[in-house]
């Protein structure tokens, strides 16, 4: 700690100034660390957002997801028509149901279907219903059928001979497009639910013959929308076509692992060269900046220092950055510490206590004793040694203030700075 002047007159009555910090400074200090913790969770809350964090558990299109974005309302209609539906987690599970004759609704979220797969869930399938499809399985089912964007709005031009589609009549808005090129149309791929070019259905032969329905949007599907224009005729009309609906959504489990990049291929080529040179960097930085290499002490441990010479060596220091202030501080409050010690203060006594205290024992004016307790710092070398001379006579004056007088003597003894034990036979040896 650092001692300074005393704020109030060293002879008036001693108040102890309060050294909580109130609510406002300990606010004020941490201010910086406040902000970023607001802008952490600000951040966070959008991140959330974007990514549809407050989106309501459960897939999209899960057949038992009561959320606005599953397909629970779906499926309770399509059993209670008797339509056996039955999730499937698994492409062999879907496989197996597709060769008993199930209907087979696919909505692959995340791509993780191979082409190798798809062909094979197409080959065991009679019927297959593929929503939303990506790039890749439109390449692999349906080469000639593209994606086409966003549909303006609502959709009531049918455009195809689909009976689902003829018994829907109009779709709601929110509808994604597909398009259809001559060589597909020519194999007899159709568009239902024109809007300019492009179609919000396409039925056609999948590549074994099988018929395939490609669903551009989930809209048709999702609890939110089903009731909306003829989407449940639609989405009833494609997948109650048997007494068997598989209801398939792609997991984990179906990707194929030894397809998937590996770490070196998704890492852009600088980064190898970039953190090999970052390490050596370290390294040589380390070895450049730290510490010389073996002990620091040559003997062997442990090894005596005697207090004397790291007294000495702390004050070579101090010398050698002119840090007087330093040292008159460290001079101040071992002095401070002693006098308590000896008038019987508590540890915690403020220093002007101290130098009240140190005043009324030995007699001394308490605005010089306070000066030099709690004065400012000296401005040159001779002033420090001044001061630390002083320091050790009022230590001296105190020690001899408390001592008991000898039997027999009374008034008052020599209160001098020249003073040494024994020239005061008049002390009591009480404490003020």
């Amino acid at each position: 700690m650092t001692l300074t002047a005393p704020r109030a007159r060293i002879d008036g009555p001693a108040t102890a100034e309060a050294l909580t910090p109130t609510v406002r400074e300990q606010l004020r200090r941490r201010r910086p660390w406040i902000v970023i913790a607001i802008v952490l969770v600000v951040g966070a809350i959008a991140l959330l957002v974007i990514q549809g964090g407050f989106r309501a558990p459960g897939p999209l299109l899960g057949p038992a997801n009561a959320a606005p974005a599953g397909s629970k309302a779906l499926v309770e209609v399509l059993r209670r028509q008797g339509v056996d539906v039955t999730e499937a987690s698994t492409l062999d599970a879907a496989t197996d149901l597709a060769r008993g004759g199930a209907t087979v609704l696919l909505f692959d979220e995340l791509g993780i279907l191979d082409a190798d797969a798809l062909d094979e869930l197409a080959a065991a399938s009679e019927r297959l219903v593929v929503v939303e499809p990506a790039f890749d399985a439109l390449r692999t089912l349906a080469p000639g059928v593209r994606l086409g964007g966003v549909a303006s709005g609502a959709l009531d031009d049918v455009a195809c001979d689909v009976r689902a589609a003829e018994r829907a009549g109009e779709l709601s808005d929110g509808q994604r497009l597909v398009t259809v090129d001559d060589e597909a149309a020519a194999e007899g791929w159709r568009g239902c639910f024109r809007d300019g070019e492009a179609f919000a259905v396409a039925a056609g032969p999948g590549p074994s013959g099988a018929e395939l329905t490609i669903v551009a949007a989930t809209t048709v599907f999702e609890n939110e929308h089903v009731d909306e224009a003829g989407n449940a005729a639609l989405a009833i009309g494609l997948l109650g076509a048997s007494e068997e609906l598989a209801w398939y959504l792609p997991g984990p489990a179906d990707a194929d692992a030894g397809t998937a990049p590996t770490l070196a291929e998704l890492t852009p080529g600088w980064v190898s060269p970039v953190l090999v040179l970052a390490v050596v960097v370290t390294v040589v930085a380390g070895i450049w900046q730290g510490r010389r290499f073996g002990p620091l002490v040559v003997e062997r441990l442990p090894v005596q220092v005697p207090a004397g010479e790291t007294s000495e060596g702390r004050a070579r220091l101090y010398a050698r950055s002119s840090a007087r202030g330093h040292a008159l501080d460290q001079l101040r409050i071992g002095a401070v510490g002693r006098i308590a010690a000896v008038l019987k203060l508590p540890r915690s006594a403020p220093a002007h206590v101290v130098a009240d205290a140190a005043a009324v024992a030995t007699g001394r004016d308490a605005a010089s004793v306070g000066r030099l307790l709690i004065g400012p710092e000296p401005s040159g070398d001779r002033e420090l040694v001044d001061l630390a001379v002083e320091l050790d006579r009022l230590e001296h004056d105190v020690a001899v203030s408390v001592r008991p007088a000898p039997a027999g003597t009374t008034g008052p003894g020599p209160t001098g700075p020249d003073t040494r034990p024994g020239d005061r036979p008049d002390q009591t040896g009480r404490r003020p």
